[in-house]
């Protein structure tokens, strides 16, 4: 009876083995070997994405080819970047991404900074005669040029009387390298209130209660091989 009993089980297994392999095969076949039929769609392959932690939706971790390491270029190979456009105009483009490209140290809207200083800085010095500020602010020629205009008014015994109310515009319209020089024109508008008096202290020309607007076109150079960091004023114009 044990005997009978045990034969019984080992068929009931084979039997429930067998269910199982055709179960499975059947599986098989209607995933891969079926062909679609004719309004059906073929079953579509999605290839799982790691999160952020390393695996993958539903817990499975899917093999994935390891991207190569972006390793960033050496700093002298980028492209120096530009400025926002407000600074300058179009046609000084060319010459400010030579300067850039010679002196990386180089930033527009540092320099723009610095120049609207230099404007109020040198009209302050010129308006109460102060050479020495004035010879620190320009280059020898243009220096000299202010200086004759102050031994005039001295000459003159006439005294200035000048504010600088305020710069509505300062933009570079012009930029160039040629050699190691640097020259990089700005257009500077402004409201200026001017009053000249004589000797006796009268009143002969402006008023401080009516600015006039002042259209300026400065120049500042540097040489880009030096160690001093200062640019000058080399040319003055009216704009």
């Amino acid at each position: 009876m044990g005997a009978y009993a045990g034969h019984v089980r080992v068929i009931v297994e084979i039997v429930i083995l067998a269910m199982i392999a055709a179960f499975l095969g059947l599986r098989l076949y209607s995933v891969l070997g079926r062909r679609p039929e004719q309004n059906e769609e073929p079953v579509r392959r999605r290839i799982e994405q790691p999160d952020m932690q390393g695996g993958a939706q539903g817990g499975a971790r899917p093999l994935a080819p390891r991207l190569p390491e972006v390793v960033p270029a050496p700093a002298n190979r980028l492209a120096p970047p530009m400025p926002e456009t407000r600074d300058f105009e179009p046609a000084a483009e060319a010459g400010i991404r030579a300067i850039v490209a010679a002196d990386r140290r180089f930033d527009v809207g540092l320099f723009m900074a610095g120049a609207r200083s230099a404007y109020g800085m040198v009209l302050e010095a010129f308006w109460k005669g102060n050479r020495q500020e004035l010879e620190q602010l320009c280059d020898r020629a243009v220096f000299e040029g202010f200086a004759a205009a102050l031994d005039a008014r001295e000459a003159a015994g006439e005294t200035l009387d000048a504010r600088l109310i305020r710069v509505e515009e300062a933009r570079i319209v012009g930029a160039e390298l040629a050699g190691s020089t640097a020259r990089v024109t700005v257009r500077f508008r402004s409201d200026i209130a001017t009053v000249t008096r004589n000797a006796q202290g009268q009143v002969v020309g402006g008023s401080l209660h009516d600015a006039i607007e002042s259209r300026d076109l400065w120049t500042f150079s540097r040489d880009l091989t030096s160690t001093d960091p200062d640019w000058l004023l080399d040319e003055t114009d009216e704009g």
